[in-house]
């Protein structure tokens, strides 16, 4: 089974990165977990990202606040799906990584999911694998039944109480 690589900017995005980890983890889904910062270690980021599909990774989740380039930088260097997750911790509170997220130029795409959405992006990373991985994405119905079915437990023990 393909592996996702999950790279920090910085070490204040493990509470982010955690969210993502416990989804694969649920769904059996190896990873591994770095930090590297486009800034700081462009080099180390760009030896990752251009062997990362040889070295068995499927997509690349990149956490950055602020400027949030990580994502757009991994994105330059493979070919791999790249999905951002714009941290909440700048001054604008996320909404500056958001928007440096989803402006990626022509060319190098990267999908950006909501400001500290680590859930999110790991359910993403899956629906990507789930492609050439039918037992992923009978996992991915099995998860979506059972949500659904939390949701109209909770519907019927509100209706019936008020």
């Amino acid at each position: 089974m393909r592996k996702v690589a999950i790279i920090m900017g910085s070490d204040s995005d493990l509470p982010i990165a955690e969210k993502a980890v416990a989804v694969l983890k649920d769904f059996f889904v190896p990873y591994v977990v770095r930090v590297m910062s486009a800034h700081r270690t462009p080099s180390e980021v760009h030896a990752f990202a251009s062997s990362a599909r040889e070295n068995g990774f499927a997509a690349i989740i990149a956490i950055a606040g602020k400027a949030a380039h990580l994502g757009g930088v991994i994105a330059s260097c493979t070919t791999l799906p790249v999905i951002t997750i714009p941290g909440s911790g700048g001054a604008l509170k996320g909404v500056e990584a958001l928007l440096s997220s989803v402006e990626m130029p022509p060319g190098i795409p990267v999908a950006s999911v909501g400001i500290d959405a680590g859930q999110n992006a790991a359910l993403l990373a899956l629906s990507m694998i789930s492609i050439e991985d039918g037992s992923i994405a009978g996992k991915l119905d099995e998860y979506r039944r059972n949500m659904r079915e939390k949701i109209l437990k909770k519907d019927s023990e509100i209706s019936g109480r008020l």
